[in-house]
């Protein structure tokens, strides 16, 4: 699971395939409410603000 800006979820992408050989799903995070879970509020890559989950 990746948690990224704009600017990088075509890395994350790249790294989430070449770990499980699989297309992830990416859920825009200004979208999506989780009952349970908090998502980071910045990205794995940088210090943006968190935009995408891809899982």
């Amino acid at each position: 699971m990746y948690v990224v800006c704009k600017d990088h979820v075509e890395i994350a992408i790249d790294e989430f395939v070449d770990e499980y050989e699989e297309a992830p799903d990416i859920v825009d995070l200004q979208k999506t409410y989780f009952a349970n879970w908090e998502p980071p509020t910045h990205c794995d890559h940088c210090k943006e603000s968190a935009r995408f989950l891809v899982v």
